[in-house]
């Protein structure tokens, strides 16, 4: 089967320190969509020069190296900005640790192309390889967001297998200093919801590799919990600011987020 091409939807998968497993994830991207882009978020482990090597028999694979890891947001704001440039529409950002489905790209694509508007995004299905802590843990998340979007629809918050419109989300983040780390997920689905960005969720199985596998995480429960207790303070703050004008839309009969 040849991979799909496009001229408005890429593939852009953020990379730090995947090891191998980024190749393997470039390759079965490939497999299904052309093209596929990848941002190397200033890797110290020898993964940029060996995605390059692959770029340069793909045309349908760009490689593009931060000199410094900044994080997954900054290293998809960089890659938005160069897909705009580039006159793409969408974006299907996946994580490179073969976390997420390649097969599934197609049909989240054709999703967007049918709803070019809205964000796809990604509903995870677990197996047994997820860890429980991480499943409990992100019911919280998704509860913080579904408040602070009115119950828009986001089904989950973390799961970072997503198509989105590529001008609505890079005027969001160049609006703000936030959203540059492990907070972006969620702080973008939640910002893009305020901008009238409608979610449409998609069940997309997600897979935890063992070590004994190559997997690769680099989620910390403390460090990371924190920034996601601080997102959601702020995002919070925020939603109340913005509530009093919510209710006046909502008793006019109006749509509660501008779009």
């Amino acid at each position: 089967m040849k991979p799909v091409r496009s001229r408005t939807h890429l593939v852009l998968i953020p990379s730090y320190n995947t090891g191998a497993l980024v190749c393997t994830t470039v390759r079965a991207a490939r497999e299904h969509w052309h093209p596929v882009w990848v941002v190397v978020d200033g890797s110290t482990d020898g993964s940029a020069a060996a995605l390059q090597a692959m770029a340069a028999d793909d045309p349908g694979l760009q490689v593009h190296v931060l000199p410094q890891n900044a994080g997954k947001g900054a290293a998809v704001l960089h890659g938005l900005h160069l897909a705009q440039a580039a006159g793409y529409t969408h974006a299907l950002t996946m994580d490179a640790d073969g976390q997420h489905p390649a097969a599934l790209i197609p049909a989240f694509m054709q999703a967007s192309i049918t709803r070019p508007e809205a964000m796809i995004l990604g509903r995870p299905v677990f197996d047994a390889s997820a860890p429980l802590l991480r499943v409990r843990g992100r019911r919280v998340s998704n509860a913080w967001t579904n408040l602070e979007t009115l119950g828009a629809g986001v089904a989950d918050s973390l799961y970072g297998f997503r198509v989105y419109p590529v001008a609505a989300l890079a005027a969001v983040m160049q609006r703000q200093p936030w959203m540059r780390r492990f907070d972006f997920d969620t702080e973008a689905v939640v910002r893009l919801a305020w901008q009238g960005v409608k979610p449409i969720n998609l069940d997309a199985p997600v897979k935890y590799l063992s070590a004994d596998e190559g997997g690769v995480s680099h989620f910390r429960y403390g460090r990371d919990n924190l920034l996601l207790t601080w997102m959601h303070t702020r995002l919070v703050l925020e939603f109340l600011l913005r509530l009093p004008q919510l209710l006046w839309r909502r008793l006019r009969g109006l749509p509660p987020f501008q779009a």
